[in-house]
């Protein structure tokens, strides 16, 4: 039942092309973007408030990405927020680096707290932080597995009425209802920068067809990402054959690839 979800949200992002907003650091804009256009979305890099009210009324989903936070970007958040809320769109949350910092981690809470349909996509390290307990983080990166945020994510579920997704070795999607574990990925993928980054941006686009939970993104990046490494010889080959793969991507090879539970 899950896999079918996950192949029917993929078709709709690729039959619907949805819009999705990000608002995201200047590291990840190209990545992310390309990640949007293959897998079959329509991406725009939206930072002004002077166009975001009007952005908001037909974009299909908002995702807030606080990578190269600073003072002009978080009012930009907190309004783009207000103007998801008010045309009913879910809001993604990628908090880099939460925990590393007081700013990251009170500006995390408080774009949390404004959110009201919120999906919130963090490693380990920054969804423990966020929840307020102590996390170990070197700068971005997480030191904590996977495993040991699934109370902090349990939290935040119930905090910020959110669905939460763990990216690691091991994702797990949080939700009211239930925990799902996908197995996929492999290792060399955080060698390329923004690979969290790019999966929040296609929850974003999954969101915007309907999928409120994160799962068919980290289901589709998963595969994408472990096939991918197949085919790379290291780092940059991997990011260009990641494209590649999630351009060609078909339902079967989600079927038989998908390690799920």
């Amino acid at each position: 039942m899950l896999k079918q979800q996950i192949i029917e949200a993929l078709n709709a992002v690729r039959e619907q092309k949805p819009l999705v907003v990000n608002i995201t650091n200047y590291v990840v804009m190209n990545n992310t973007a390309n990640a949007l256009l293959a897998l079959g979305a329509s991406p725009i890099m939206a930072h002004s408030q002077q166009e975001m009210a009007e952005m908001m009324t037909y974009a299909g989903a908002l995702v807030i990405n606080i990578g190269t936070l600073d003072s002009q970007w978080t009012p930009r958040m907190l309004y783009a927020v207000q103007q998801a809320n008010k045309n009913n769109k879910v809001v993604v949350l990628d908090p880099v680096g939460c925990g590393a910092s007081r700013l990251r981690t009170e500006t995390s809470r408080e774009i949390a707290r404004s959110a009201q349909k919120l999906i919130i996509r963090g490693n380990a390290s920054e969804i423990i932080a966020l929840a307020g307990e102590q996390a170990q983080s070197k700068g971005v990166d997480a030191l904590d597995s996977s495993e040991t945020a699934l109370d902090a994510a349990q939290f935040l579920v119930q905090e910020y009425q959110a669905h939460v997704v763990i990216s690691g070795e091991t994702d797990y999607v949080v939700s009211p209802e239930q925990v799902i574990k996908l197995s996929n990925g492999n290792a060399m993928m955080p060698c390329v920068t923004g690979m969290g980054c790019t999966l929040s941006a296609l929850t974003g686009a999954f969101a915007a067809v309907g999928d409120h939970t994160g799962l068919a993104a980290v289901a589709i990046l998963g595969v994408v990402g472990e096939i991918a490494v197949e085919q790379s010889k290291g780092p940059g080959s991997l990011q260009m054959n990641l494209l590649d793969v999630l351009y060609q991507l078909d339902n079967e090879t989600v079927l038989n690839r998908l390690n799920i539970e």
